[in-house]
């Protein structure tokens, strides 16, 4: 009876883990498919994004009110001070990283892009060493020659090479290397109360706008304003249209986010960055099958190398964590009561993978 149960136990968790993975899967590479398809009409990736952040808030907003609801509690809002020195830094790299990534798909294809995002462990790598998260060691750069010999392969003589949307998703991946660093700067400080993610994105989304708004108003907004797609519109049904898309948009990049943080909250995160490897090959395979993204021999060498360099760098994260294995002190002020809508039938095992998966979660944001 024992091994019955226990034989159950087993195929329920394994289902449920590749249920979340597909719900992942569905969300980032349909988002990446999405807005690629989206961008050959629609020709504004910076108001897309700040279409997205407003439908991520208002998301967000709606989600705490129901957990203040359930359980009775005031969520955490910061003051003035804190929300402008501590959270801003982190809300303009994550605003850049994000606008700067669809602009490029005005110009490059979907495997470039994917490849060239992947790099962001790279520069996550380079500015955790300058903050001193992490210490020099030779495995390090060892992931860092490997993931940046591949980014060169992957690039060289590619027939649908692009300079400047590449040079945009490079310095989004840069950028994105800061804003995860910043991130994990700023979840550490447990005073602030942001552990979960539900107010994290709540927090950050007014003040991205804010960032990426000038961006906007520079190089979108006068032929935004004259364009017959939205403000000099004919037809009201053409921009019911247009604004439905970009709202729909909006939604699959919260569910993105919200997917991210119910995989590592049931599993680990451990378990997302090994689908998210998955996933990379996946988005290329589609590319190529879908959209006819011209991948030769050695664009696909540079490729595996790069993933190799993701792999090693996973596999070191997992013998440090279990070589650091034991009680934890607890993170903050927020208790594990907050995620009761989603995990109420958490095992009492799991609340070091919860407190993990509030961690990663922001920082794999889109």
């Amino acid at each position: 009876m024992g091994r019955w149960t226990f034989g159950l136990t087993f195929i329920w968790k394994v289902m449920l883990t590749l249920g979340l993975v597909l719900l992942y899967y569905c969300f980032s590479i349909g988002i990446t498919f999405y807005n690629k398809w989206l961008m050959k009409s629609f020709h504004f990736p910076l108001f897309m994004t700040l279409l997205h952040l407003v439908v991520i808030f208002l998301f967000s907003a709606l989600s705490r009110a129901l957990i203040q609801c359930c359980h009775q509690r005031p969520r955490v809002v910061l003051s003035w001070a804190d929300y402008l020195q501590r959270v801003a830094p982190t809300a303009l790299a994550t605003a850049l990283d994000v606008g700067l990534s669809n602009w490029s798909f005005l110009y490059i294809t979907v495997s470039l892009y994917t490849m060239t995002k992947s790099s962001a462990v790279l520069f996550i790598l380079i500015f955790s060493l300058i903050f001193k998260l992490e210490e020099l060691r030779a495995a390090l750069v060892l992931v860092v020659l490997l993931i940046a010999g591949g980014l060169f392969m992957f690039t060289y003589k590619s027939t649908q090479f692009n300079g400047e949307g590449f040079a945009l998703v490079l310095g989004a991946s840069f950028i994105g290397g800061i804003r995860w660093t910043l991130t994990q700067i700023l979840l550490q400080k447990a005073e602030l109360g942001l552990q979960n993610p539900i107010d994290t994105m709540y927090h950050l989304q007014p003040l991205m706008f804010l960032g990426l708004f000038p961006l906007f108003a520079v190089f979108e907004g006068l032929h935004l304003s004259t364009s017959e797609k939205i403000f000099r519109f004919q037809d009201p049904g053409l921009l019911l249209g247009v604004l439905g898309m970009l709202f729909f948009g909006g939604i699959l990049a919260f569910g993105l986010g919200f997917s991210e943080f119910l995989l590592v909250s049931r599993t680990s995160s451990l378990t997302l960055s090994i689908a998210g490897i998955f996933k990379e090959v996946c988005t290329l395979l589609l590319a190529a099958h879908l959209l006819g993204d011209q991948i030769s021999l050695l664009n696909w060498l540079g490729f595996a190398l790069c993933l190799s360099g993701i792999s090693l760098h996973i596999t070191l994260k997992a013998l440090n964590s279990k070589g650091e294995s034991g009680p934890k002190p607890h993170k903050g002020p927020v208790s594990s009561s907050d995620l009761e809508l989603l995990l109420r039938n958490r095992e009492p095992g799991d609340e070091e993978d919860e407190d993990e998966g509030e961690k990663y979660f922001v920082a794999q944001g889109q």
